[in-house]
C-alpha cells in the first residue's frame, strides 16, 4: 500500500460561521492529498492531462468525526489501496497536530481518454511506479 502525508494549515476563508472548516472543503483537502500522492511517485496531474489522460471522480465518501478549525495544522494521510487498472482508489485521513482523526474518506477515480472520454487503462508508467509498494 502506498502512503503519502501532506501538511497544511487551515485559512480563515475555509471556515464557516461556527469557526469550523466548511464541510464541502474536505473534498478539496482530499484533492490536495491525491495530487501530492501522485506527484510523490513522479506523476503531476497536469502532465497526465497534457498527455490526454483525465481522472474524473466516480465516488466520494466522507465521514466527519471532529471539526477542524481556523489555523489548525492538519496532516492529510493519503493511501492508494491497490495498483490502478481502469480505476484508482484513494483513502484519506485528516489528522490534527495532536494526532486526532478528524475526518476520513475515500475516492474512486476512473482513467479516461481525453479525446474519446471513454475509460482506458492506467498509464503503464504509473503502474510501474506504484508496483514496489504492493510487492
Amino acid at each position: 500500500m502506498f502512503v503519502q502525508e501532506t501538511k497544511l494549515r487551515i485559512r480563515y476563508a475555509e471556515t464557516d460561521r461556527m469557526g469550523y472548516v466548511y464541510y464541502g472543503r474536505y473534498a478539496e483537502l482530499f484533492e490536495v492529498g491525491r495530487v501530492e500522492a501522485l506527484r510523490n511517485v513522479g506523476f503531476r496531474y497536469r502532465d497526465l492531462e497534457d498527455a490526454g489522460v483525465m481522472l474524473p471522480v466516480r465516488d466520494l465518501r466522507i465521514t466527519y468525526h471532529k471539526p477542524a478549525r481556523y489555523d489548525d495544522e492538519l496532516t492529510i494521510r493519503t493511501t492508494i489501496t491497490a495498483l490502478p487498472s481502469v480505476r484508482i482508489d484513494f483513502g484519506y485521513e485528516v489528522i490534527d497536530h495532536g494526532g486526532t482523526l478528524l475526518t476520513d474518506g475515500s475516492t474512486t477515480l476512473i482513467f479516461v481518454d481525453g479525446s474519446t472520454m471513454r475509460p482506458r487503462r492506467a498509464p503503464e508508467e504509473l503502474v510501474k511506479a506504484l508496483a514496489p509498494y504492493f510487492a
